[in-house]
Parts: C-alpha cells; structure tokens; sequence
C-alpha cells in the first residue's frame, strides 16, 4: 500500500495489505482511502476502533502474548473495515468484514 504513514506505533504492523474489494474502493473513492489511513494510524497506536470491551481487552492481552489483533472501523456513510495484524507482526490486512 504506497502512500500510507504511520507513525508512534504500538502495534508493529509489518507488510501492509489491503484485499482487492477494500484497494479497489481506495482507489475510486479518495475519502474511503483517508478513512483507511486514519484507521489503519489507530490501529497502529492501540486504538481499536469499535470493539466491545472485551475484545479491546483480548487485543492489550494479545499486545503482551503475540497474539493476532483485529480493530473494527466505521464511520458516516463509508463501509466498515476490519484491520487485522498477525500474531507473528509480519503482516497487517484491511478488509471489509464480509471478506473474512
């Protein structure tokens, strides 16, 4: 994914793709692709978007265990995305929920 910049991280995020309907969407909408990179941005400083507690808590556990993370994003009038980081940090995903 060119063009994107995190910075602070919390979360190491590795190789950084996006499935082909999530890159698609990115690329003809330009506030979807701003969305992503605002998401992605949270994600990477331990900010798990729209988890119920629990699973914000599974995530800090899985800070600690090397275990795989998943935040959970929505806003106004965009689909909602998932980004999931492998338990190994060797790669980060942004896909649509229903691409699971």
């Amino acid at each position: 994914m060119n063009g994107l910049l995190v910075i602070n991280t919390v979360v190491p995020l590795g190789q950084v793709v996006a499935t082909r309907g999530v890159f698609t969407l990115a690329g003809e909408k330009p506030e979807f692709a701003r969305f992503m990179q605002r998401c992605l941005n949270r994600h990477a400083q331990g900010d798990w978007g729209n988890l119920d507690e629990a699973d914000k808590q599974e995530n800090e556990l899985s800070l600690k265990q090397d275990f795989r993370i998943l935040s959970a994003y929505e806003a106004e009038g965009l689909p909602k995305i998932w980004i999931i980081t492998e338990a190994d940090r060797s790669a980060t995903t942004i896909l649509f929920p229903e691409e699971y």
